[in-house]
């Protein structure tokens, strides 16, 4: 069911995905062709804050920063694991695997490396602080509109 909750916590996400696609894109290779990447990340938020946030508002402050947390730690995962199917894709069809069980074990992979390739202080700071900020945003517009 629609809520403004859900509506707010949907743009919120969204915007959190569009500034961490930014930071993450100089710490790519300069030979990285992003594609969709902007857009499917603020897809990925929109649909995170819709269903992971919007549905958990209601228990105070404490419980907002939790489901700020979630949500932005949701659409971490979510983004990695994306974009790492996105490059198994790509390189399978290079070529680069002998079978399917291969290519399965490289999403891991892939999505290990780029876990660590965006694990720096500056996104680490920048999520903490958007997930509280987008909690609390949340949490009012669930307690004001509904």
């Amino acid at each position: 069911m629609p809520t403004a909750a859900r509506l707010v916590a949907a743009i919120c996400l969204a915007i959190v995905a569009f500034i961490l696609s930014g930071m993450i894109m100089p710490l790519m290779p300069e030979s990285t062709n992003f594609g969709i990447f902007v857009p499917l990340n603020v897809v990925l938020g929109l649909l995170s804050g819709w269903f992971i946030m919007g549905s958990r508002v209601g228990g105070g402050t404490t419980a907002a920063i939790n489901n700020g947390l979630t949500g932005v730690f949701v659409l971490l995962l979510w983004g990695i694991g994306v974009q790492a199917c996105n490059e198994m894709v790509r390189l399978a069809m290079k070529n680069r695997y002998d079978g399917a069980f291969e290519a399965l074990v490289a999403v891991f992979q892939i999505g290990a490396e780029y876990g660590l390739l965006i694990a720096t202080v500056n996104i680490g700071v920048f999520l903490v602080v958007a997930a509280v900020i987008s909690g609390l945003v949340t949490e009012f517009a669930g307690n004001r509109w509904s």
